[in-house]
């Protein structure tokens, strides 16, 4: 496992994301514990020493999970991180509460990271209001030793970032922000990562496979990636650009089944980033593939959990970026017409809850109109 240097301490490249652990039956809030507590064994023992859950993570299972299973080693041995669920404005005057019912579910007398949580143009404004007192608190939980480091996770703009830094910036020890090849241009990455290294502020990296869509490529580009690397595998090209961004620190993935896991750890063992020249290339087969995409949904399931409708939007998503990527095909309508039609997109009653907590801000009920327009259905 490679390691990378942070302040007084040597973390892992690679994190374990607990945001998509195995699941029982499709069912988010379900998760397979058999399998979750050999994957985190595995994790720990191949290397990985950095474990990253959330409050909203699985329902609120992922903070059980990361307690239950990660209690039975010695606590200096490992790095937990967990966060403010600020994606939902709701909980803003819950500050206490909520850490101290994380703490628990963790069982753990403290986080060694600590973030506000999705700071994005939906929250921005909550989150810098004085009288939530959120800084405040976190500021006072790390100064009694209960938050070692405090940072926080990114989905807003350029101008969402700037303003977030220039209120808070000199309490911030790190920033996540969702980084890799596709998005370097897409949602403009590349502008994000320079403005926090001129900060001084290292780079934590969620969504290096873009919820998984990086580990596949399509022959053509698939064909090329192999000429330039002959022995590197699809998803490894992820990584290897990660490796060669400048202020990378922490490296997220979610990984939901052990072949994952064990291809993510064989591939973190080296170093290789890329050379100036496969970087370009790569990025601009990025760039042809990006203008075919649909929306950037990466099936975090906020959204799920504000639907009235129960409507499995992570779900429908893929179908419609399925749709838009291949100009129509048999798969997006097949799989539409497989859902109950309470749950297809034509029943969206456009009341936009699930847009206010989406992390990417998808027009989440303009897409549902399109699509069932799309598909007549």
């Amino acid at each position: 496992m490679i390691y990378r240097s942070f302040q007084d301490l040597r973390l892992s490249g690679l994190g374990l994301g607990m945001m998509r652990l195995p699941t029982l039956e499709g069912n988010d809030a379900q998760i397979d514990e058999t399998l979750t507590e050999k994957m985190i064994d595995y994790a720990y023992t191949h290397g990985i020493n950095y474990f990253d859950t959330a409050w909203g993570y699985h329902a609120g299972n992922s903070e059980l999970m990361a307690g239950k299973f990660l209690s039975r080693y010695p606590r200096e041995s490992y790095y937990l991180a967990s966060k403010f669920p600020g994606y939902d404005n709701s909980n803003m005057p819950k500050v206490k509460e909520i850490f101290e019912r994380q703490l628990e579910k963790c069982q753990t007398p403290y986080f060694d990271f600590y973030l506000f949580h999705n700071v994005y143009e939906g929250n921005i404004d909550d989150y810098l209001d004085p009288k939530f007192g959120i800084l405040d608190y976190l500021l006072e939980q790390k100064k009694n030793g209960r938050i070692k480091h405090l940072g926080f996770s990114l989905h807003g703009s350029v101008e969402v970032l700037k303003r977030f830094l220039d209120a808070y910036g000199e309490h911030m020890e790190f920033c996540q922000i969702q980084l890799n090849y596709m998005d370097w241009h897409f949602q403009d990455s590349e502008t994000k990562a320079c403005i926090l290294t001129e900060h001084g502020i290292p780079v934590w990296v969620m969504e290096p496979l873009r919820g998984g869509k990086l580990a596949k490529a399509g022959e053509e580009m698939a064909a090329q990636l192999q000429t330039m690397r002959p022995d590197e595998t699809v998803p490894a090209w992820a990584f290897r650009f990660l490796q060669s961004i400048p202020g990378v620190t922490m490296v997220l993935s979610g990984m939901s089944n052990m072949e994952q896991l064990q291809e993510n750890i064989a591939t973190w063992e080296s170093d290789r980033p890329l050379t100036e020249g496969e970087r370009e290339k790569l990025l601009a087969l990025a760039d042809e593939e990006a203008k075919k995409a649909g929306v950037p949904c990466t099936a975090c399931h906020y959204c799920t959990t504000h639907c009235p409708r129960g409507l499995p939007i992570p779900e429908i998503l893929a179908f419609y970026n399925e749709h838009k990527l291949t100009g129509g095909g048999f798969i997006p309508a097949m799989g539409i017409q497989s859902l109950p039609e309470p749950k297809r997109p034509s029943a969206c009653i456009g009341c936009r809850s699930c847009e206010q907590v989406c992390p990417q801000q998808i027009k989440i009920s303009e897409v549902m109109t399109d699509f069932s327009a799309l598909l007549k259905l």
